[in-house]
């Protein structure tokens, strides 16, 4: 009785299908057209089913349908049912027909225009289809059709509003679309215009929350009945019915976000299911089941979808996988599917491995550079590798490390990232491996130690950079085989500690395997070269990664270099904690920051320690006074958290706290050994006095430390603040100032912060008090036991207690204080010069100290200074003790003081007494006038290193005050730029930039030049401080000055003075001799001088420095104005080979066109691509300016020189040919119409032009042979075992440390130019990047090595759908003659290994030949 309700309800329900009225003709042409369009149908018929077919009729249908089949499945059992398909037919119903209506609701919502009624009838049509296709007898009654069914099952992506995950145009462009026309800015095709047009027509749809809830209802209808199709329905027929629904519900895990976590469970009953992406996983799991196939090719298809989920990209069936906005809805399906693969891998333990591997690979081989997808991609292979067995993770780690030496420059970032998530995971036990030779590969060493560390030399410096910093991380682990591992690296017994692994361990038949019955390719790579651990050259490497060019490598080997000695992973040495201090100055803002960062760490861990306390001084203190405002305001930040918050009230009964002691210590250091800092220091109070951070709390507890054991530093910072401050405890300050009198040990530097204290107060002293202070002072400088630092503190004292309102009265005070101790030292001085045997029983300190407060003293009172005292201190340099006796005549100055009769004073005495002189002469412009030329004689003849010093200061500060006088002496001070004495080049240099810096002194003369020579100074230091002078202090001044001085420095280097307009300045003979670089033997240092200041030219200057060339150089040796005698051919040479310099190309035209496009991080890669648009445009109009001037201006004289270089026979003829050799590679093809004046220089150039290639393309076949016939006989260095990483033989040993290039063979052969270092990288010498096959023939359609969906000139794209044979990187042959390829092969393909042909080299044939 309920059955045949069931049909009756089921035939009513039928009936707003008007079926009866359904013309045959329009059904057979539905069944015609494969249901690819959509047939028109009759007007009045098709309003009447939009009109009925509304959600409750298709409703009640479905549910009729759901309870008719529901009985026949329930009669069925038990042998006695009536079809639903008999039922339909005895009631006249064409299945036909009600297949061909269904088709015709569900192609209705196709268009991205339907309506919300049109998209929720065709929802339940489709259900209605997938409902009754999983009837029994469907296949029989003709109701399948593939087409219909991807249609009816992909239907939900046509019906949910496409506008997640998909960027929308923006506001204002809308706006304007939708007043009507609007501006194309190209031309498009049809196809993109009509899905421009669609996307427009969607934009306008506006879906109402309620909208959005049916379609959801009927989405979730279709899914339903979608899961209820997979469970009686097979698909083990149709793969690519199987391969549509994977993608399906692969999609519609994106559709709406899941609320609480999701169950995986088998069994699970589909109508109970209510969250989208529930239905989809639990779809994904009923396509791995047997009955849709074999469970390996469904689970490949399943992780195939889902690989690009947990990449957060979407792809379509055609195109590159695109990325999704990583929200936090994106992120909770990729969190669910890597759930979801984890939970198929615990249910299919036997299948799920080997695909694991390959899933594995293929996120690791799509990674993209953005840090928050490496991030997310890097999480997701840790947690997949954590429900892997052991042998399953020591064959991953096996192909990471081959993987972490992949070309790409994003796959070895990517390593590191991987490697950092496995070592947060616990250290897996050798035991659980059943493979003896991949246990090598478990630990947490390994991952550190020959993954993670050989990344340090890298070639992309972001690779660098990440490694360093993740090493750093390591010490942070909580295992502590990490953190021993990376203490092996840089202890002295490292070598001992790195695996031992055998040759064979990473061999080619040992390689990760490919599984042979899938039809999809593991990612396989190559072995490369071994690495070494020597913890010296660990720890060198890490401190040249400090000053690495590149501002994101010295970041992080600054942080790894803190990380280590944090940890005491490294001693902490001067040498080693030095280095953050000095990066403290680096040029990069950041590099100076982060160097701040560390120093604070390092003193945060290590208080205690006296060198991170020095360190930090010497690099937070001098940051004050740094250029960047950011900088300077971080290390205030620092200096007032450490030091200027620590001073609390001091009571003898209560300890000092950690913080505390710190900040009195660096203060305590600050006074002794860091006194140099001073100046910085200063300034940091002038800044924070303006910012009122002294206040009379401060003052107090500073105070109270005055008479502590730390009191040293309390007066320091007490002199800094005093100034500052409106009331002082003056009382307390005095009486210091007594008990520093009375005390017989005085500290010299806390007696000169008293004195400064005592001089900033003395305005608010009463006069009584000031003329005790006063008398003490005077009393104290008679004695002349001070220091020379205490005596000039005290002597500035005592200028601020004679200061008055009234500048009179002033300097009477000075006059009258100041002129007695002019008078007390000018006695003292007599009674040694004067005498006969004064200078015997001389007191050599004691006479310093006088001539010390002479000068000092003299400078405040000048009126006080007679010709006697003048005399007096000159006799100290000279013996004329008649003249001076009788004072009647001036000395003569034309002779130098050590031309004087010699006096048996000491050096040290002589050289104050320059000094001394000095400072007379800073009050006196008469004696300026007549010491002078004293001094500059001294200068070219004296003999003391000492005096000769002073004379130099001296000189140089007489040159601020009398400039006009003094200039007509630099080229006496700048000769000493060549001095014997290494001391007295540093002096001269750092003076003469200072006076260059204020303009006191110009660029005249030979003055340019004899920088340049203090440039190639035989000491190192030297050479870099007077490349810092010119860099960043000189030539911002004056950018012009590098070209300027150029063609000039041919000339003058080469002394040559022949030309009309160059090298014509005044100099003596000696100087012409001291500062000559003519010769073959200072070749490099011209050369290097010339490359110095084209790497530091623009555009511009080189191209105008080439045209000047061509005037005033090529053209007079053309017109013969200057003759072709041998220092004319020594000129005419050394140009041609300036002029192939590579440094002389420009370098718009020279630089590369993008190949630096993939060291850069991807977050810069638009702004790349629109400055490397630029710079090709700029290119090619600069090249053919270029070209233009070549033709016009060089071609010329080339031609002119040619001819009279061959009439002359000179040898110089072989430098132009190379020249033109250099110049013309990059007009090859124009090398006829370029000499067309002369055609056989065209012909000579071009036959040059082909012997060159021809060459290097002989050299390249013979180092290849050479690297094949030697990689087939390894060695006997093979056997040792230090890294899984196999050996080559090209080299007898790889270093751990960067070495000097080492020049190509052929590069003597080779112009300048030519000459490109081929430098190996440390780890991996690859030399060869031939692509070699597993067989010598390909099999048919093996589609020319590359994938089939791949074009050619396209990178390859690892996909997981292609059947191809082998797809090849770009990486070299290793030693066991395989290649990084990414494997497709079945069983039935299997080859053995490539044959190996016995093939040499003729060059290296002949190389081998005996010597006869």
């Amino acid at each position: 009785m309920i059955q045949d309700q069931n049909k009756m309800d089921l035939i009513s329900a039928l009936h707003f299908l008007k079926l009866n009225a359904i013309p045959e003709a329009w059904v057979d042409a539905v069944w015609d057209s494969e249901f690819t369009e959509r047939k028109a149908l009759d007007e009045n018929i098709e309003e009447e089913l939009v009109v009925g077919g509304d959600a409750e009729a298709f409703r009640t249908l479905y549910h009729c349908l759901l309870a008719h089949a529901n009985d026949q499945q329930t009669a069925g059992k038990d042998g006695a049912s009536q079809s639903i398909w008999a039922t339909l037919g005895e009631n006249g119903v064409s299945v036909k027909s009600l297949v061909a209506v269904l088709s015709f609701f569900v192609q209705g919502a196709t268009a991205k225009a339907a309506h919300v009624k049109r998209r929720v009838s065709a929802l339940h049509a489709a259900s209605l289809y997938l409902l009754l296709l999983g009837i029994p007898g469907s296949i029989a009654n003709k109701v399948f059709h593939e087409v219909l069914l991807d249609t009816c099952s992909d239907l939900s992506s046509h019906c949910w509003p496409q506008d997640n995950g998909k960027k929308r145009k923006k506001d204002g462009l809308k706006s304007s679309q939708a007043e009507g026309k609007r501006s194309r800015p190209q031309r498009k095709d049809h196809h993109e215009m009509e899905v421009e047009e669609e996307e427009e027509e969607e934009e306008e749809l506006h879906f109402s929350t309620q909208d959005l809830m049916k379609i959801r209802d009927g989405v979730v209808l279709l899914v339903q009945s979608l899961l209820r199709l997979l469970q009686t329905f097979p698909l083990k027929d149709r793969p690519q019915s199987a391969s549509s629904c994977t993608q399906i519900f692969s999609k519609l895990l994106y559709l709406e976000p899941v609320v609480g976590e999701l169950s995986f469970a088998a069994g699970q009953d589909a109508t109970k299911l209510r969250s989208v992406p529930e239905l989809a996983f639990h779809g994904l799991q009923l396509l791995c089941s047997p009955k849709h196939g074999d469970q390996r090719e469904s689970l490949r298809r399943v992780f195939h979808r889902l690989h690009y989920v947990i990449l957060m990209m979407t792809k379509g069936n055609r195109g590159k996988p695109t990325l999704l906005t990583p929200s936090q809805a994106i992120l909770s399906t990729r969190n669910q599917a890597i759930h979801f693969v984890c939970h198929l891998v615990g249910e299919l333990k036997e299948v799920a491995p080997p695909l694991l591997q390959i899933l594995l690979q293929h996120i690791c081989f799509q990674m993209v550079e953005k840090s928050e997808f490496r991030n997310h991609g890097a999480q997701a292979v840790g947690m997949l590798t954590s429900h892997m067995g052991s042998t399953d993770y020591a064959r991953f780690v096996k192909w990471l490390f081959n993987f972490s030496r992949h070309s790409k420059m994003v796959h070895r970032l990517f390593s590191v990232d991987v490697v950092m998530v496995l070592l947060e995971q616990p250290e897996r036990s050798a035991e659980g491996c059943e493979e003896p030779e991949l246990v090598c590969f478990m630990p947490h060493r390994f991952l550190i130690q020959s993954l993670l560390f050989n990344r340090r030399i890298d070639d992309s410096p972001t690779v660098q950079g990440h490694a360093l910093a993740s090493l750093a991380q390591c010490l942070e682990l909580p295992s502590l085989n990490a953190t021993q591992a990376v203490h092996n690296l840089f202890s002295a017994t490292g070598m001992q500690t790195v695996f031992e692994v055998t040759e064979g361990s990473v061999s080619s038949q040992q390689t990760q395997k490919t599984f042979r019955t899938l039809p999809f390719r593991t990612v396989e790579m190559s072995n490369t070269d071994s690495f070494g651990c020597d913890a010296k050259e660990n720890l060198a490497l890490l401190l040249r990664r400090v000053k690495d060019p590149k501002t994101n490598v010295r970041k992080s080997a600054l942080q790894a270099l803190v990380g280590l000695l944090k940890h005491d992973v490294i001693p902490m040495s001067w040498d080693n904690v030095s280095t953050l201090s000095e990066r403290c100055r680096d040029p990069a803002v950041s590099v100076k920051k982060k160097a701040l960062q560390c120093l604070g760490e390092l003193l945060t861990v290590k208080p205690e320690c006296y060198v991170s306390q020095k360190a930090w001084l010497q690099g937070v203190v001098p940051a004050v006074v740094d250029c960047e405002s950011s900088v300077q305001d971080k290390a205030l930040e620092a200096l007032e958290q450490v030091l200027l918050r620590q001073v609390k009230p001091y009571r003898t009964s209560q300890h000092l706290d950690a913080g505390q002691r710190l900040a009195w210590a660096l203060l305590g250091l600050l006074c002794h050994q860091c006194q140099n800092l001073s100046r910085y220091f200063s300034r940091a109070f002038t800044i924070w006095s303006k910012q009122d951070l002294f206040t009379q709390t401060f003052i107090t507890s500073l105070v109270s430390h005055t008479e502590a054991e730390h009191s040293a530093g309390a007066w320091l910072l007490l002199s800094k603040v005093v100034a500052s401050s409106p009331t002082l405890p003056f009382g307390k300050i005095l009486e210091a100032w007594d008990s520093m009198l009375s005390s017989k040990e005085l500290n010299v530097t806390t007696c000169c912060h008293i004195l400064g204290v005592m001089g900033d107060i003395a305005r608010n002293l009463n006069e009584d008090t000031k003329d005790r202070i006063v008398a003490d002072l005077m009393s104290w400088l008679k004695t002349f036991t001070l220091s020379l630092e205490v005596i000039s503190a005290s002597v500035e004292t005592l200028h601020q207690l004679c200061h008055s309102e009234d500048i009179k009265d002033t300097q009477a005070s000075l006059n009258q204080h100041c002129g007695e101790l002019v008078s007390v030292c000018e006695a003292y001085l007599a009674s040694i010069i004067l005498s006969e045997k004064g200078s015997q029983n001389i007191n050599e300190e004691l006479m310093i100290k006088y001539l010390h407060t002479l000068g000092v003293v003299s400078l405040h009172c000048p009126a006080q200074v007679s010709k006697r005292t003048v005399l007096l201190v000159e006799s100290v340099l000279t013996t004329h003790t008649d003249r001076l006796a009788e004072c009647q005549e001036d000395l003569p100055t034309s002779l130098p003081m050590s031309q004087f009769r010699a006096n048996s004073l000491p050096t040290r005495v002589r050289a104050h007494g320059v000094i001394t002189l000095g400072k007379l002469c800073l009050q006196h412009e008469e004696l300026v006038q007549k010491y002078l030329p004293v001094f500059a004689r001294e200068l070219e003849l004296g003999t003391e290193v000492a005096v000769r010093n002073n004379v130099v200061v001296i000189m140089c500060d007489l040159c601020v005050r009398y400039t006009n006088m003094v200039v007509h002496y630099i080229p006496n001070i700048s000769a000493c730029l060549q001095d014997s004495e290494a001391v007295i080049r540093e002096q001269t240099l750092i003076m003469l930039t200072n006076l260059l810096q204020e303009e006191f002194v110009k660029w005249k003369g030979a003055l340019f030049f004899r920088f340049m020579v203090a440039l190639v100074d035989p000491v190192p230091a030297i050479a870099s401080l007077c490349e810092y002078c010119l860099l960043h202090l000189l030539l911002k001044k004056n950018p012009e000055m590098f070209s300027q001085h150029f063609i000039e420095c041919i000339f003058h280097f080469n002394s040559y003075s022949r030309h009309k307009s160059y090298n014509k300045f005044p100099q003596s003979e000696r100087e012409k001799v001291r500062f000559s670089l003519k010769g073959a033997q200072h070749r490099s240092k011209r050369f290097r001088i010339y490359v110095f200041l084209l790497e530091h030219f623009t555009d511009s200057q080189r191209f105008n420095i080439l045209n000047k060339i061509n005037q005033n150089v090529l053209a007079c040796f053309a017109d013969e104005e200057l003759p072709l005698d041998a220092d004319g051919a020594d000129i005419l040479s050394e140009t041609f080979n300036i002029l192939s310099l590579k440094e002389m190309k420009l370098q718009a035209v020279s630089a590369p066109g993008g190949g630096a496009a993939e060291e850069e991080p991807e977050e810069e890669n638009m702004a790349h691509m629109a400055r490397a648009v630029l710079q090709a445009a700029q290119k090619k109009v600069v090249s053919q300016v270029q070209k233009k001037a070549f033709i016009e201006n060089t071609v010329p004289l080339i031609i002119s020189l040619k001819s009279l270089l061959e009439q002359k026979r000179s040898p110089v003829l072989r430098d132009l040919m190379a020249y033109l050799q250099v110049t013309m590679q990059d007009y090859r093809e124009q090398v006829k119409e370029f000499f067309s004046g002369d055609e056989q220089l065209g012909a000579e150039l071009e036959f040059a032009l082909k012997k060159a290639e021809q060459e290097r393309e002989m050299e390249a076949q013979m180092e290849d042979c050479s690297l094949r016939g030697d990689t087939r006989t390894p060695t006997a260095q093979h056997s040792v075992q230090a890294s899984p990483i196999v050996p080559r033989t090209l080299l007898p040993f790889s270093f751990a440390t960067p070495q000097p290039p080492r020049p190509h063979p052929h590069s003597a052969r080779l112009t300048l130019t030519d000459r490109r270092v081929h430098r190996p990288s440390q780890e991996e010498h690859v030399q060869s990047k031939s692509i070699t096959l597993e067989r010598t023939v390909m099999p048919k359609g093996a589609a020319d090595t590359r994938a089939i969906s791949t074009p050619k000139g396209v990178e390859v794209n690892v996909t997981f759908d292609e059947g191809v044979s082998a797809i090849f990187c770009d990486r070299g042959t290793s030693l066991g003659g395989e290649t990084s390829v990414l494997h497709l092969k079945s069983n039935e393909q299997r080859t053995p290994g490539r044959r190996l042909w016995n093939v040499q080299s003729p060059l290296r044939q002949k190389k081998k030949m005996p010597q006869v």
